[in-house]
């Protein structure tokens, strides 16, 4: 068949077989074209015209074609429906290659390797991982390619298996890799249900590849891969081999943006499953799965990308260690109590752009001058946020200040260097600032005078010819030509060699133009060459400085989420609540953060909750449909949530006994994708909080055993309350609402039981 093929077609099919997973883009001089089946999906998808080619011997394959300079918003759409593509350049100048001109693909973009701004959302990461699984112990590794943050981390047994879900739920992954193994295990289809990523299965050859495995112990930082080496945290490291590979195959290049490896400590913040982080709205609403109406939504007055991310990071993985929780509410405070530095901070962290990703595109190599100005102006805002955070005196702020680089050298770079205003393309000129290198201003200087001898031969030969109309122009073709009327042909010289026939006129050089245009297309040519060598040079030097831009950009996001915690608290009327280690959750005039802002009309009715392991351990509530129990419940949950990471909250006083882990029970309807119906998911539910829970823990459990008969179900809500307060491994804090009336009795049999109804206004009937 391949002998068949015109020598194009031929070039194509055989790149085509290494990439048969992605659509092939194969670029053709201002196109990127797509044939066979990649044409008919981008036609598809895209909704571009679908074509054919001549693929040889009378035979036609479908082809699409997309213009260069507007592909990014193509693969984009490609990306977001869960393609991969291979980005196919012609690596040899056509002007200079005799023959095909030789190709290549450059670069592999996926869901998870993806680093440009069109594909990505900028307030959100975008999480690819890796999985490495051996019998029932499990290898995960974490990349955003586009920010450099990579984490790893082992779990075992059954209890680790939960634990890895409720990661990668929070993760929110959009690619996935993993071996053989795990491709097998139900724990796959879990996440496959719960994210429909996109997946690819690999095999061991991508562990044992030398260039990963040599990257991956670099970058674990020293402390760390010896806990790795205690713990036997082989497949963890595994995993990151294998991501690792990913990303050299697919970037065709090294992951030099990422500077550490960490290992992911799980220990130091709440668990919260999928079902809680869901059912508590956290940073999506269960009704539009989007950001509005979440707890992140009143939460986020951040000003920065990097701030927006780092916020839903916090809501998702709230503090247990009571010194890192106080050094932020601290900061809070101080930020919220000086009014006029807090608003001296947000204009200026305004000015500043999305430094995580800047940085790793000029790493990558995929940044253009754009992206220089903007660290540039970035920078230019740090001293005043350095002089702002000096008059403050909370610690972590101080921490803030002394991690903050104003990395005045880059600075002094990007002004001497690059214009204000450079264009996109880099190979055309136009970036390099006048006076940034001699070579170069010769050039412009030559390329000047030409064209200053161009107007003066335009005017010498309108005198000399007695043609008014006569031009010197130019075009790519051409190059500069005179362009004479008919009319006045009559008048032309001999010395006028002609070069083309138009309708209207006729174009002509002579050996004076071919001189001047010799003159300027070379240094022209030369200068471009120039300006993109600079340009490269400029670029290496940033990229050496991308750890201190890294830590910088770090500190920034964590300023950005303590000011906006603090503009949050300010606006709201929120309070700093009292962190300690007790078994106490005492709150006052408590609010439902996200209800009371959406209720504006009649105004949020504050409840108190007082819960303790002595004597309020089981709080069982009652009262009518509509009256509010589960806006209680979940504001209860809310406030300790809040209070965890950090924030100020909705009450007039809260003190909060550290919660180790939230789990709520709330509403359940049948799953027929794995065939499970109402009460099975209520009792799966039940079965797990009941084993995961410790007496840190805080329940939420809304109307258990509604997925039943009536009998049955205040028999499994008796029997779960009687194990909450009896089981000498439990005994932790619990809001259980029910209709169950019967429920109230165990008041009178349960002494850590208390019961709570909801009181309702009557109106008429």
């Amino acid at each position: 068949m391949l002998n068949e093929l015109t020598p194009m077609m031929k070039q194509y099919y055989e790149i085509k077989q290494e990439y048969k997973d992605a659509i092939l883009m194969f670029r053709m001089g201002d196109f990127y074209e797509m044939f066979m089946e990649d044409a008919e999906i981008a036609s598809r998808e895209l909704e571009i015209v679908l074509t054919a080619r001549e693929a040889g011997k009378g035979r036609k394959v479908p082809m699409a074609g997309v213009p260069y300079h507007a592909v990014d918003s193509y693969i984009a759409k490609l990306i977001e429906n869960g393609h991969k593509i291979a980005i196919c350049e012609q690596v040899e100048d056509p002007k200079t290659s005799k023959g095909l001109v030789k190709r290549e693909v450059v670069r592999v973009i996926t869901p998870g390797t993806a680093i440009e701004q069109s594909i990505l959302d900028e307030k959100k990461n975008n999480y690819l991982i890796a999985i490495y699984q051996e019998d029932r112990e499990y290898g995960l590794a974490v990349v955003d390619n586009s920010t450099g943050e990579f984490y790893i981390h082992q779990f075992s047994n059954e209890k680790g298996e939960i634990e890895l879900i409720n990661e990668i739920s929070i993760w929110q992954p959009v690619e996935c890799l993993w071996n053989q193994d795990f491709n097998r295990n139900k724990l796959s289809k879990s996440i496959k249900n719960i994210l429909n990523p996109l997946i690819t299965v690999v095999d061991n050859q991508w562990i044992e590849y030398e260039e990963s495995s040599k990257f991956v112990e670099e970058k674990i930082i020293a402390e760390e891969l010896q806990i790795i080496k205690e713990k036997n945290y082989n497949l963890a490291y595994k995993a990151a081999c294998i991501l690792v590979t990913y990303l050299i195959k697919t970037q065709k290049s090294k992951p030099e943006h990422i500077n550490n490896i960490s290992l992911f400590k799980t220990n130091q913040y709440m668990t919260l499953d999928q079902s809680t982080c869901r059912n508590l709205e956290l940073t999506r609403t269960i009704m539009t799965n989007k950001k509005q109406g979440s707890l992140l939504d009143i939460l986020d007055q951040t000003v920065t990308a990097m701030g927006s991310r780092l916020l839903a990071n916090w809501i998702e993985r709230p503090l247990i260690n009571l010194t890192l929780i106080q050094e932020r509410l601290d900061s809070v405070e101080g930020l919220f109590t000086n009014t006029i530095e807090r608003k001296k901070l947000q204009r200026s962290l305004k000015q500043i752009y999305d430094l995580e990703r800047i940085i790793s595109r000029i790493v990558l190599e995929r940044a253009n001058a754009k992206d220089f100005i903007a660290l540039k102006n970035s920078l230019l805002c740090i001293p005043d946020i350095k002089e702002t955070l000096s008059k403050l005196t909370p610690q972590l702020l101080k921490d803030i200040n002394a991690k903050i680089d104003p990395l005045t050298d880059l600075v002094k770079l990007i002004e001497q260097s690059i214009v204000d205003d450079p264009p996109f393309n880099l190979k055309e000129g136009g970036i390099i600032k006048p006076g940034y290198s001699k070579e170069l201003d010769k050039l412009r200087e030559a390329s000047h005078s030409g064209k200053r001898w161009l107007a003066e031969l335009e005017a010498k030969e309108k005198n000399e010819t007695g043609i008014k109309s006569l031009k010197v122009a130019y075009n790519k073709v051409f190059g500069y030509y005179i362009e004479v009327t008919k009319p006045n042909l009559h008048l032309v010289p001999a010395r006028y060699e002609r070069k083309q026939t138009l309708v209207n006129s006729e174009r002509f050089i002579t050996q004076e133009l071919k001189e001047i245009e010799n003159l300027i297309l070379s240094a022209e040519s030369r200068m471009n060459e120039i300006e993109y060598e600079l340009f490269q040079e400029i670029r290496a030097s940033i990229s050496c400085q991308a750890a201190r831009i890294q830590q910088t950009a770090k500190a920034i996001a964590v300023l950005d989420v303590l000011v906006s915690l603090a503009e949050v608290a300010s606006i709201n009327r929120y309070t700093k609540p009292i962190i300690d280690l007790s078994d106490e959750i005492i709150i006052k005039d408590g609010r439902h953060p996200v209800v009371e802002k959406t209720n504006i009309t009649d105004g949020f009715i504050a409840n108190d909750c007082y819960l303790n392991c002595s004597d309020n351990q089981i709080l069982i509530i009652t009262g009518p449909n509509m009256a509010g129990k589960s806006t209680f419940m979940r504001q209860v949950a809310l406030i300790v949530l809040m209070a965890q990471i950090g924030s100020f909250v909705p009450a007039s006083e809260a003190k909060i006994g550290i919660v180790d882990r939230i789990f709520t029970r709330v509403g359940a309807s049948d799953d027929l994708s794995t065939g499970q119906s109402t009460f099975m998911i209520e009792m799966n539910e039940v079965a797990s909080i009941l084993t995961n829970a410790t007496p840190k823990s805080l329940l939420i459990l809304d109307e258990i055993g509604r997925g039943t008969s009536t009998f049955d179900g205040i028999s499994i809500a008796w029997a779960v309350t009687e194990y909450i307060h009896n089981h000498p491994n439990l005994g932790c804090r619990t809001l259980f609402a029910t209709h169950y009336h019967e429920l109230t009795e165990l008041a009178n049999l349960l002494p850590r039981v208390k019961n709570y109804s909801i009181s309702v206004l009557e109106k008429g009937e």
